[in-house]
């Protein structure tokens, strides 16, 4: 059997996860502190990924990062490739896919967060930057730690957005979830049991080591 698709689903879960805080902790932050106009569109927005039919989301990305798409023509001028059916194209759709999964327990974790701090913090004069960075961020590092893990194990069971935006290519975009569906419809069904029992114990593993930093932060 080619493990080379569940070592490419560790790579983007492993990238998805070291990625995602950079882009979910500013959002939670903003959601659970900002007072602004439009608040609440800004939070559906963020968190309609969570709802939508993943081939839904597939296609929508898809669309934005193809050769004509936005974002798949501006990369395509600036590095000289597709973006869509590369690794690169599938890590955006991880990070976009996963976005609310991280921002709903981190914007939890800071709602917790006691409102003292930042009144102090405001009167020593410390900028909205510095704020977050040394009083926010330290306070919620086990939200941030538990949102982290919950994405690597929610990575490696992605199917719908990746295959729309990857397709299959080994070695490249085949992914242990798309490798495991054309295994089946192949009537290879050793090899689609072999691959769905190595992802079993890490996603079990992944649960104990949550509930254990959630057990901690109560």
């Amino acid at each position: 059997m080619d493990w080379t698709p569940l070592i490419l689903s560790a790579k983007l879960a492993i990238w998805t996860m070291l990625l995602i805080p950079i882009l979910a902790s500013p959002m939670a932050s903003l959601l659970a502190f900002g007072r602004f106009k439009g608040k609440s569109l800004l939070d559906a927005v963020v968190t309609l990924p969570m709802v939508m039919p993943p081939t839904v989301l597939g296609f929508a990305l898809l669309v934005v990062m193809g050769p004509r798409g936005y974002l798949g023509g501006f990369w395509e001028d600036f590095t000289g490739n597709r973006l869509v059916f590369s690794f690169a194209g599938i890590l955006m759709a991880s990070l976009v896919f996963n976005l609310p999964f991280a921002v709903q327990p981190l914007r939890a974790s800071l709602e917790k967060l006691d409102p003292r701090l930042l009144e102090s913090a405001a009167v020593l004069g410390l900028s909205p930057l510095s704020t977050f960075f040394r009083i926010v961020l330290p306070n919620c590092m086990g939200g941030l730690a538990a949102a982290s893990i919950l994405v690597f194990a929610h990575s490696l069971g992605e199917f719908g957005v990746i295959l729309m935006v990857g397709g299959s290519i080994p070695g490249q975009t085949q992914v242990a979830s798309v490798a495991i569906f054309e295994a089946v419809e192949a009537l290879r069904f050793d090899d689609a049991f072999r691959m769905s029992a190595a992802l079993i114990p890490v996603c079990f593993a992944v649960l104990l080591i949550i509930n254990k930093i959630n057990a901690r932060r109560a």
